[in-house]
């Protein structure tokens, strides 16, 4: 997935001596920097090929998929070196498979390159010096590939980590690639993405430049930012993972607003702007930025003059990570140091192409969705409740509805509490026989089903004009209800418990890697749980208080009818939410695979469900 990513940023349409390719490995790992030693070989031939055949997409991967089992052309030629290509590609990928299932490299691949020395040194993970690996340098006359073309710069990091310095996660990992970089190509556009997020797109690098470079605005510019989309969606989005909305409608608004927010991935940077330039209207970008670099020095002193730079002591007593680089202390670092920029006085761009430009992996499990969600809603309630408010950073810095585009993402968190109202005290109300909404037969009814109605019906438009199915709409209003009601709920709690020194801040990266059977389950769209964890008890406890009131509510109808105009409300409520649930009563009591709710979820969720509508009829 890694190298896949890496190959198809070396084969962007652009010249490849003003290109530069960084990897950083924040797991500091010594079969991902074979991975992208293969990868390096591979690149003199994979890149002439994408050149002349104008080859699209250009990870290796997701084109041998899209063109199947032959050639995407009648020319003998054409066909004879797609077939070599592909060869070559399922060569290196036996071995960099075979290699991580033995779990470490052989000592014979070793003596391919003098970087594996560096892990003689490495303790562990978590302590160990700065690696730092040119592998292949752009200004090497000799750097070439089959065709005799350059081929761009390719750097592998993994920053110093020490148990006694904090390391800042993302960001800090981000920022001692900013500085590294600097200092061996010096890029005036930084482009950031994940590891899985591989280019799909060969011009997006021209797309982003296009506005840079615009003579009336382009000056003004700080980021390009591209909508996130995933190569893995099912036709019904089981896990709403696609965030079609999101992306197609309300970051086109954001922009509309005065520029989208930084999402942390897919996103080209001016180097300057990124690192604390603010704005001014005499400002203009020197394009022909010169680096500090020797011209005469080799790959070997540049890269131990550069070591320097990721280390830990290195930003001790600066302003990286407070006015420079990617800001600290945050989960979701992205959205604040964007909205820092902004407020510096530059402004952003959305920009949605024709053919996507970038492609990743989403979760394929309920519970990966419902860790990254939880997350992000952690990381946008700490921005709301600190300093970079952006209705208090941001005042007087950016207008009033940039601001405000910002509140509700930063409010995902407290929003739990709503969803857990409507969720739990209508059923247990509807269990004692308490009615919450007006009569069915009084006209004080009439506002509630209307609301209700043209909400819904406007996010069912909203879902299905931006190209989704019916079902996916109703996945997606099953998949809110859960991160509301567990992801927003610990976010909730996690950020209040921090507050109060109770807690310290964590980041959990979303697993990427399934097993077989579980890839099966997603592609037929069957919801995966399969593991112990407080998220599902909550899911499971809620699903059965809802089904155990619906059920006492039709009991009371049977035996008193009259209760019916009553409780008519209450009991549509109810309903919706045993069928939203119906694939957890499924994975509770009727499926049998690894993927369905373990025994002591389902024992758990029962004993308490009982008890809640105990408490609330006796």
């Amino acid at each position: 997935m890694v190298i896949n990513t890496v190959l198809s940023m070396m084969a962007y349409d652009y010249p490849p001596d003003k290109l530069g390719v960084y990897l950083s490995d924040d797991g500091g790992s010594d079969l991902i920097f074979y991975a992208l030693l293969e990868a390096a070989h591979f690149s003199k031939e994979w890149l002439p090929f994408c050149r002349k055949f104008k080859v699209e997409p250009r990870s290796p991967e997701a084109y041998f998929r899209t063109a199947a089992t032959n050639p995407p052309s009648h020319d003998s030629f054409m066909t004879k070196e797609w077939l070599m290509i592909k060869k070559l590609y399922e060569d290196m990928k036996i071995r960099i498979e075979t290699t991580t299932k033995f779990g470490s490299v052989s000592n014979n691949l070793r003596q391919q390159h003098k970087g594996f020395c560096e892990w003689d040194l490495v303790s562990s993970r978590r302590d160990h010096q700065t690696i730092l690996q040119i592998l292949i340098d752009g200004r090497d006359p000799e750097a070439l590939d089959v065709q005799g073309q350059a081929l761009p710069t390719l750097v592998y990091l993994a920053r110093e980590k020490r148990p006694q310095y904090h390391h800042n996660f993302k960001a800090g990992a981000l920022n001692a690639l900013i500085r590294v970089s600097s200092k061996i190509s010096d890029g005036p556009v930084i482009l950031n993405v994940d590891c899985d997020m591989y280019s799909n797109n060969s011009e997006s690098i021209r797309d982003a430049l296009c506005f840079f470079l615009d003579q009336e605005k382009g000056h003004e510019i700080a980021y390009v930012q591209y909508p996130q989309n995933f190569d893995n969606i099912t036709q019904n989005e089981i896990y709403g993972n696609s965030l079609r909305v999101l992306m197609e409608v309300e970051h086109p608004g954001f922009d509309g607003n005065g520029g989208p927010c930084y999402i942390g991935t897919g996103c080209f940077h001016r180097r300057e702007t990124l690192c604390g330039k603010k704005y001014s209207k005499e400002f203009k970008a020197e394009w022909r930025s010169e680096n500090n670099r020797n011209s005469e020095e080799s790959s070997s002193a540049l890269e131990e003059s550069c070591k320097s730079l990721a280390t830990c002591a290195f930003e001790q007593n600066t302003e990286w990570g407070k006015e420079m680089g990617l800001k600290y202390g945050c989960a979701v670092e992205d959205i604040i140091t964007g909205l820092s920029i902004q407020c510096r006085g530059w402004k952003s761009v959305y920009f949605i192409p024709e053919r996507k430009a970038f492609l990743g992996v989403a979760p394929t499990t309920l519970m990966q969705n419902l860790i990254q969600h939880k997350r992000w809603s952690e990381g946008q309630f700490q921005i709301f409740l600190s300093k970079y408010c952006p209705l208090v950073y941001g005042h007087k810095r950016i207008p009033l509805k940039l601001q405000l585009s910002y509140v509700p993402y930063n409010l995902w968190a407290p929003n739990s509490l709503a969803m857990l109202y409507y969720v739990v005290v209508p059923s247990l109300c509807l269990l004692k026989g308490k009615a919450l909404f007006p009569q069915i037969s009084s006209p004080w009814v009439l506002p509630f089903p209307c609301v209700v109605l043209a909400n819904r019906a406007y996010s069912l438009w909203e879902f299905l004009s931006c190209g989704g199915t019916l079902q996916g709409w109703w996945n997606e209003q099953r998949i809110w209800m859960f991160k509301r009601t567990t992801s927003y709920l610990f976010g909730f709690l996690s950020t209040v418990l921090e507050l109060l020194g109770l807690s310290k801040a964590t980041f959990t990266v979303t697993e990427k890697v399934v097993d077989e059977d579980v890839s099966q389950r997603y592609e037929q769209e069957v919801m995966e749980f399969g593991t112990k964890s407080p998220m599902f008890n909550i899911i499971a406890t809620l699903a059965m208080l809802n089904l155990l009131s619906c059920i006492g509510a039709i009991k009371r109808v049977i035996v008193d009818n009259k209760t019916l105009d009553l409780l008519a409300l209450q009991m549509l409520l109810s309903g919706l939410l045993v069928c939203l649930n119906l694939p957890v009563y499924k994975g509770l009591f009727f499926r049998k695979d690894s993927g369905s709710m373990p025994p002591s979820v389902t024992l758990f969720s029962i004993i308490f469900a009982l008890l809640a509508s105990s408490i609330a009829m006796y």
